[in-house]
């Protein structure tokens, strides 16, 4: 599938006054919302999408920056606001119960989501939470020299200018355990979608998320080791920056939880290994 065949799928929503990217694929089942990662966009869950509609409900939505959704040059790119889009959007879907999916960029959002929910300050019941290969514990995570690049306030706009389809290409190969799971097609298509309407102009702004990790650690992490909602943790072995350190590390002090690994994969498994990915995901 190319990502024009994936814009096919969804349309555009206004939510908080910006326009969303959705992907629903309806039917009276459980529902599954999905939270993305960085640098990339809903379109990472092609593989997958038609195996996990088989069970649920599948939402998958563009956050704002990313893919087809909107890209502004005046917003803030704050995890803080990503998830307010979440929320309204999952609202305006008359959503109740969900399981909550996050990878990567999406774990942060979907932690920012359970300390509101703690906080009883939203109206969602969660069945579950799966993890995904996210370096919510940033202080173990192995950066890549150009994430550091583009998190830092001097370098990033110079950064993002000097990225080019080859130096990207480059950086996404080398986060697959096996680089030939990922075609010269699919690299295209991930780069068209993180250029699409001006994207290049944000993509240091939104990398500053990085930063927001150390920030709100308290909070977010906090979140999780109170977090009374079960939770899955579901991680590629082989991932660089998202080590299994992090997963370990979630296991611990996360109070109802389970762990499960996933071998010879990288940090984008449900590209990489997806049937091995659907197996975990769809796991009861």
């Amino acid at each position: 599938m190319r990502a024009t065949e994936w814009k096919s799928l969804g349309k555009l929503i206004c939510i908080e006054n910006k326009s969303v990217f959705v992907i629903d694929t309806g039917g009276n089942k459980e529902v599954l919302v999905i939270l993305h990662g960085f640098p990339t966009s809903s379109f990472d869950y092609y593989k997958v999408l038609p195996v996990l509609a088989e069970k649920y409900r599948v939402i998958l939505h563009d956050h704002i920056g990313f893919g087809f959704s909107e890209k502004p040059l005046n917003y803030s790119y704050s995890l803080i606001e990503q998830a307010d889009v979440a929320i309204s959007l999952w609202q305006n879907l008359g959503l109740n119960t969900v399981t909550l999916l996050a990878h990567d960029y999406g774990t942060s959002i979907a932690t920012e989501i359970i300390a509101r929910y703690n906080r009883k300050q939203i109206n969602f019941n969660f069945k579950e939470l799966i993890l995904c290969n996210g370096s919510m514990h940033i202080e173990l995570a192995k950066l890549r020299i150009i994430q550091k690049l583009l998190k830092n306030k001097w370098t990033g706009k110079w950064a993002a200018k000097m990225t080019n389809p080859y130096i990207f290409n480059r950086n996404i190969k080398k986060t697959f355990f096996n680089k030939t799971k990922i075609n010269n097609e699919e690299l295209r298509d991930i780069w068209f979608l993180l250029t699409y309407n001006n994207g290049r102009k944000v993509f240091h702004l939104i990398s500053n998320y990085l930063n927001e990790r150390y920030f709100f650690w308290h909070r977010w992490i906090g979140a999780l080791t109170v977090c009374q909602i079960p939770v899955r943790i579901v991680w590629a072995v082989n991932d660089p920056i998202a080590i299994p350190a992090i997963a370990k590390q979630l296991h611990s002090e996360i109070p109802i939880n389970q762990l499960t690994w996933i071998h010879n994969s990288g940090h984008f498994p449900m590209l990489e290994t997806p049937k091995e990915w659907c197996v975990q995901i769809l796991a009861s």
